[in-house]
């Protein structure tokens, strides 16, 4: 796998990972019963950004580990894949 695969497959899955990341823990200022003036209610009373983005560098990080690996070492071929058509 290429540099640049490398990079752009980390940042996807990166990505990914934190949309999957983001909704963990969220209380919503409704919940929390102190609406700030001015923003939705639903919104996060506390978001806790860097500690999400802490938390979805690690997954990310196992997960491309993981897909690197599959990839590098041909764990899983095209023809493994049973819903792909057969082209002879």
């Amino acid at each position: 796998m290429s540099l640049s695969l490398s990079i752009a497959t980390y940042f996807i899955i990166w990505w990914l990972t934190l949309f999957m990341v983001l909704p963990f823990g969220v209380k919503t200022q409704e919940e929390d019963g102190n609406v700030v003036p001015g923003s939705v209610e639903s919104a996060p009373a506390v978001p806790h950004i860097f500690k999400k983005a802490l938390i979805t560098t690690i997954l990310a990080a196992i997960i491309f580990a993981i897909v690197y690996s599959v990839y590098t070492y041909n764990l899983i071929s095209m023809d493994d894949i049973p819903f792909l058509p057969k082209f002879d």
